[in-house]
C-alpha cells in the first residue's frame, strides 16, 4: 500500500499548481514525469491523480494522458480545493467570492438555528462566545485555540440550521477561516465589532429570536467584506 504522506505530498503540490494557474487547463501530465519529479512510484503518483480526479482537476484520457481541467470542471466547495486556491496568487478573488456565498447563506443558517438548534446547541454557542470574548480581550491569547472555537461555532450554526444543504457547507466555511488565518490575512486581534456580533448571535439563538440571529450573522459576514478591501491592498503590495 502507497505511503498515505507520499501521495499526500504530490497531490498537494499538484493541487496548488493547478488552482494557482501554474499548470494550465490543457496540460498534460504522465505518471512517469511525475514519479521522476517527486521520486515516486507508479502507485503513489496514481493514487494522487485518481485524488485530483475526484475533485476535479483532472481527466484520465485514453492515448493523450492526464489532461488539466479548467474551473468550470472543480469541486470550487471542496475544503482541499478551497485551501489550495487560497496559497495561489488568486486568493483575493477565492476569498470574495467564498465571502459572497458566506453572505448568502450564513445569516439565514442563524436565523434557522434560532427557530430549530437543540438546547445543548444553544448553551454551546453561548460557552463559546464568552470564551472567544476572553481570548480575544487578552490581546496576546491563544489564536490556535481562538480559531478553533470561532469554527466550531459557524459549524455548529450551519448544522443546526434546519437545512441539510447549509449544514454540508460547514467545510468550506471552515476552510475559509482556516485560511484566512494561516494566510496572515486576519487582524492580529478580533475586532471588537466581531466579538459583540458572535456574542450577539449566541445569545439570538438562545433566546430563539432569528431576527436577531440573522442581523447579527449579516453583521459579521459584513464586517468579513469590509476587511477584504485591505486584503486587497496588501495583496497588491506584496502579491507573492
Amino acid at each position: 500500500m502507497p505511503s498515505p504522506v507520499l501521495h499526500t505530498s504530490v497531490l498537494d503540490t499538484l493541487g496548488r499548481r493547478i488552482a494557482s494557474g501554474e499548470l494550465r487547463e490543457g496540460a498534460v501530465l504522465t505518471l512517469d514525469a511525475i514519479g521522476g519529479e517527486f521520486g515516486v512510484s507508479r502507485t503513489v503518483a496514481r493514487e494522487a491523480m485518481r485524488m485530483l480526479e475526484n475533485l476535479g482537476l483532472v481527466r484520465s484520457r485514453r492515448r493523450v494522458g492526464i489532461v488539466v481541467l479548467g474551473m468550470a470542471d472543480w469541486h470550487v466547495l471542496s475544503p482541499r480545493v478551497i485551501a489550495w486556491r487560497l496559497q495561489g496568487a488568486g486568493r483575493g478573488a477565492q476569498l470574495r467570492t467564498l465571502t459572497e456565498l458566506r453572505h448568502a447563506v450564513e445569516p439565514l443558517a442563524a436565523a434557522g438555528a434560532a427557530r430549530h438548534a437543540p438546547p445543548e446547541v444553544r448553551a454551546e454557542l453561548v460557552t463559546i462566545a464568552k470564551r472567544m470574548r476572553e481570548l480575544g480581550e487578552a490581546g496576546e491569547g491563544d489564536h490556535d485555540e481562538f480559531l478553533e472555537l470561532d469554527v466550531r461555532l459557524h459549524e455548529l450554526l450551519l448544522s443546526a440550521s434546519g437545512n441539510e444543504l447549509f449544514g454540508a457547507l460547514s467545510g468550506v466555511v471552515a476552510a475559509v477561516l482556516s485560511g484566512r488565518t494561516s494566510l496572515g490575512l486576519m487582524p492580529a486581534s478580533p475586532v471588537p465589532a466581531a466579538l459583540d456580533a458572535h456574542e450577539a448571535v449566541a445569545r439570538a439563538v438562545a433566546d430563539g429570536d432569528s431576527d436577531a440571529a440573522q442581523r447579527a450573522m449579516a453583521t459579521i459576514v459584513d464586517e468579513v467584506q469590509d476587511a477584504l478591501v485591505d486584503v486587497d491592498a496588501a495583496l497588491a503590495a506584496d502579491p507573492s
